[in-house]
């Protein structure tokens, strides 16, 4: 390691999962001298496959399913689809009722509306009204507001209102996305799988609770065309092919890297200083990606903050849950009793599961809220193996349950392990009642991570919020934290700013046009910008 360190770099960049990897892989194809240092031996942070019941059964302890990667721009510019295969399902939600019926979304409109006619004839049509401007309001603004620098608040208001459709999209993300989900359907089975869809991968009511939903994550249930997909493989081959691209670019990654402080001479960032007393330079720009109190209390100190930077630091919010995670390795993958209503069931990427009603949903979130483990285990889940079948041996098959928790941060090590064990017993008889081949004859082998656990592994996922930062309206968009820290030359990249966590690669896709931008440089690519694509939007509805 000394040998690999004793040397100026151009640039540093701190923490190698997805956004060391984006950022590092752009700016060394730009030119640049760029160090890439982890922590940990592994990289790829939260896009973790790994093979932890039995041999040859590959779970995605983290990231399972990525909302449209392949239509990414950081994917496209770095060729990714050279070395990184993703599948896009037909069916993309699914959720099974004890009375046999079942309510699954596909990629297809017609064969969409007719399932849930099936439920509600109104709601069918609902959906329908709401499809093309959804998919229109996606493609037009959604989508380029992710992957570009928020504009200020006004100036996207402003421009939102030249068009029919940016007034309409405004007016709906000023509304609380359970409202509206209240307000458009009538049948409590639709409700209940629009809510799945509308929460941040399906997580959680808390996402749809917001006073508002300024990126538009509500009108993301009405649209077919863009949506989750699965990593060929697991999840941690996006890793991979993101660092032989880093690799192959020029870069360097240097894994066991215990990181004291960043440098600060004349005023500006110059490097890193190590826990073993030794000091790397960077002659442009150093740049962290891990949580935002890491990054600007541990790393920088509070004492190079701006007041209004400090209470912006303590007014941070992260989620108030973490994931309970359960990995089956099985013999027969769940076959739902419901797959008799509607035999696509069973090949839905996203399951939702045990909760019958909005009483059901909103008494385990409430439980939650207060502390409590669930009275109610709801959870979602889905077919990994069935739909990409070298994530277990010829044959045999692998599925997750994930179920929202509390941090239960007061139970002993021995209790919580007797816990864990006892919730898995609940999570597989819940599973039972809805798939009759989920018998413990099917499990092979089953494997608990959660929040105790990885929060080990990865320190900055706090308190266990697997996004960083709360998706609370305060904080997203306009109100994001920024990819420039008070701090000349050290900037923020991860999570916490615009479009906030889970694997999007696009806070480290803008803050690489950002970084080009500062030092002189022409970026090799067309960063996308957010004022263009609103002026494009505009012009054409005018036309």
């Amino acid at each position: 390691m000394a040998a690999t360190l004793d040397r100026t770099y151009d640039g540093i960049i701190i923490g190698a999962g997805q956004h060391g990897l984006v950022l590092g892989s752009y700016l060394a194809k730009a030119g640049l001298k760029i160090l890439l240092v982890d922590r940990r031996l592994a990289y790829g942070g939260g896009l973790c496959t790994r093979e932890v019941t039995k041999p040859g059964f590959y779970h995605n302890l983290h990231s399972i399913n990525h909302f449209s990667i392949s239509d990414a721009p950081w994917f496209a510019d770095l060729n990714l689809a050279d070395k990184v295969t993703y599948i896009t399902p037909r069916y993309e939600f699914g959720q099974a009722h004890l009375d046999g019926t079942a309510l699954v979304l596909g990629r297809d409109l017609e064969e969409t509306v007719a399932n849930i006619a099936r439920f509600s004839k109104k709601d069918a049509q609902t959906f329908r009204d709401w499809n093309a401007r959804a998919e229109e309001m996606t493609a037009k603004i959604l989508i380029p507001e992710r992957y570009a620098e928020p504009l200020p608040q006004a100036e996207r208001e402003a421009l939102l209102s030249r068009t029919s459709i940016g007034r309409e999209f405004l007016e709906m993300t000023q509304r609380q996305p359970l409202d509206v989900v209240e307000e458009l359907f009538e049948n409590e089975h639709v409700k209940l799988l629009f809510l799945f869809k509308v929460s941040l991968f399906g997580t959680w009511l808390t996402d749809t609770l917001s006073k508002t939903s300024p990126m538009g994550s509500v009108i993301r249930a009405f649209d077919l065309q863009t949506g989750y997909q699965l990593c060929q493989g697991g999840s941690f081959n996006l890793a991979r092919g993101l660092m032989e691209t880093f690799i192959a670019a020029g870069g360097t990654f240097q894994p066991q890297v215990s990181i004291d402080r960043v440098v600060v001479e004349g005023g500006r960032a110059t490097g890193i200083a190590l826990s073993d007393g030794r000091t790397v330079r960077a002659s442009q720009f150093v740049a962290s990606t891990v949580d935002v109190h890491t990054t600007l209390e541990g790393l920088l100190g509070r004492d190079q903050l701006p007041e209004h930077f400090r209470n912006k630091l303590d007014n941070f919010k992260y989620t108030a849950w973490t994931l309970f995670g359960l990995h089956h390795a099985l013999h027969e993958s769940p076959n739902f009793a419901a797959s008799s209503f509607d035999p696509n069931l069973n090949r839905a990427l996203k399951w939702s599961l045990g909760a019958e009603n909005m009483q059901d949903l909103f008494a385990a979130h409430q439980d939650v809220q207060a502390g409590r483990v669930p009275k109610l285990v709801q959870f979602g889940s889905g077919p990994l193996s069935l739909l990409d079948p070298t994530q277990a041996p010829a044959g045999k098959h692998t599925t997750y349950a994930w179920h929202v928790m509390p941090l239960l941060d007061d139970i002993s090590e021995t209790e919580y392990e007797t816990f864990k064990e006892e919730f898995s017993d609940r999570i597989e008889e819940v599973y039972a009642r809805y798939c009759p081949n989920m018998t413990k004859d099917n499990i092979i082998g089953r494997h608990v991570y959660t929040a105790r656990e990885y929060v080990l592994e990865l320190p900055n996922m706090r308190e266990g919020d697997i996004f960083m930062g709360a998706f609370n309206a305060d904080q997203v968009m306009y109100n994001h934290f920024g990819y420039r820290t008070p701090l000349p030359n050290f900037y923020y990249a991860g999570s916490g700013a615009h479009p906030g966590g889970a694997i999007s690669g696009g806070p480290s896709y803008i803050t690489a046009a950002i970084i080009a931008r500062d030092l002189g440089l022409k970026p090799w690519w067309t960063p996308w910008d957010a004022r263009a694509a609103l002026e494009t939007l505009a012009t054409s509805q005018a036309a």
